[in-house]
């Protein structure tokens, strides 16, 4: 059964055979992965999946990668390896202003492609499995505490639950349903329990002078972010 504890990579690239070998090597790593052929589904899959790292060439079908990276970044700071044939320097700056993090030319070695991978699912993933910081906040996943500013805050099971959740992918945007998947399996919607215990964290968390961390994407959900 694969594990999903490991990093989601989304593959969107029109070449069925370029993206089959990025696929079948990302998986010799332990990686899981999603794959899309044209930017509109790429755009999809993202939001379906939240995927953790996303590599992607610029020429594609139906949206080109330039559009597909703008629409992700308003939402979302996940890692974007752009690859693509597209060589001038132009273009590699074009390619980052959109939102990308990363420029590979065609052709390419996966063994740099995945030097690359690793170096930015680093900067994302906390660097001690028991402990997640995030500016002043830290979180002891084993001994379920939590500090900011050097006060030691009380949750319940389920504000901790949440907390975990955001706090583990800083910069990504949960929407509420997504929130509710996962925090609430089983749940059937139909209250604002999202939004209340979203209010439970952020009375706690933000003390007196203290920055807010919790923050609302307006039509869309909540990322935990410094500002």
């Amino acid at each position: 059964m694969e594990s999903t504890d490991q990093p989601l990579i989304l593959i969107v690239e029109d070449e069925k055979d370029i993206a089959r070998f990025i696929e079948l090597e990302l998986q010799a790593e332990g990686y899981r992965t999603e794959v899309a052929y044209d930017g509109i589904t790429g755009l999809s899959r993202f939001r379906e999946t939240n995927p953790n790292l996303v590599v992607m060439d610029l020429m594609l079908p139906v949206m080109d990668g330039l559009e597909v990276a703008r629409r992700i970044r308003k939402t979302s700071n996940v890692p974007i390896v752009i690859l693509t044939a597209k060589d001038r320097v132009e273009d590699k700056v074009e390619g980052l202003d959109a939102g990308a993090d990363d420029y590979l030319v065609k052709p390419f070695s996966i063994e740099e492609l995945l030097a690359r991978i690793r170096a930015h699912l680093r900067r994302v993933t906390p660097a001690i499995t028991g402990e997640i910081r995030v500016s002043d906040l830290i979180i002891n996943l084993e001994g379920r505490e939590v500090y900011r500013g050097g006060r030691r805050i009380e949750f319940s099971n389920k504000e901790f639950e949440l907390l975990e959740l955001l706090a583990k992918s800083p910069g990504k945007v949960f929407s509420r349903f997504e929130i509710e998947e996962k925090v609430w399996p089983g749940y059937q919607g139909g209250s604002n329990v999202v939004d209340v215990y979203i209010g439970y964290l952020r009375k706690k968390l933000e003390g007196t002078g203290e920055r807010r961390l919790i923050h609302t994407v307006r039509g869309v959900g909540y990322v935990l972010r410094e500002d």
